[in-house]
């Protein structure tokens, strides 16, 4: 009987650690894998996409439009309009610039952040397919000593209902086996 539980015996922890690779830090391959333009186009990016960039870009507006909107309607202030309104042609055509050059960086960042997205998730899934190995083992390990147990059991002579009445009488309960008397967990609503 020895010798059939020595075959059956399962993986130990140094053994299922070689079998594996080990986990990456797709983060730090990801930032390590961009170009000098990829860094600058990203630098842009995350800075467009902020509250900063926006008061910024309100700011100048206000400014801009502000100035030469008085300059045109206000003589007494004795200001000379560089962009006249009701036209505001430089501010839309300074604004349009800036729109045309940020979409390509936009859509850049995207697709950096995209390939990002791809790697995270693959190494989630490699992480998870690592993890369900590792339970498999410590599975399988709970069954080999459950059957050593009952190995023991039966050359001490014992049936497993006198073990559990040994248990019981020393005060040791066993695990409920039934998901009927499994204590019932509170859901939050």
């Amino acid at each position: 009987m020895l010798d059939a539980l020595k075959q059956f015996r399962p993986l130990s922890v140094a053994q299922l650690a070689a079998r594996l690779k080990p986990v990456k830090n797709v983060n730090k391959m990801h930032e390590d894998s961009f170009t000098p333009l990829e860094r600058v186009a990203l630098v842009i990016t995350d800075h467009v996409g902020t509250m900063g960039f926006f008061l910024l870009i309100f700011s100048w507006t206000v400014l801009w439009c502000g100035y030469n909107l008085l300059a045109s309607e206000v003589p007494s202030l004795h200001w000379k309009p560089f962009d006249p309104f009701p036209a505001f042609v430089a501010y839309l055509l300074i604004s349009n610039v800036i729109q045309i050059m940020l979409m390509p960086l936009i859509m850049v960042g995207q697709n950096l952040q995209g390939r990002h997205s791809e790697l995270r998730a693959e190494n989630d899934f490699e992480v998870n397919v690592k993890a369900e190995k590792e339970i498999e083992t410590i599975l399988r390990h709970l069954e080999f000593q459950n059957a050593v147990l009952i190995t023991m059991l039966e050359k001490l002579g014992l049936s497993q209902d006198d073990a559990v009445a040994a248990l019981k009488a020393h005060g040791v309960t066993a695990a409920p086996t039934s998901s009927d008397s499994l204590p019932s967990i509170p859901r939050s609503p």
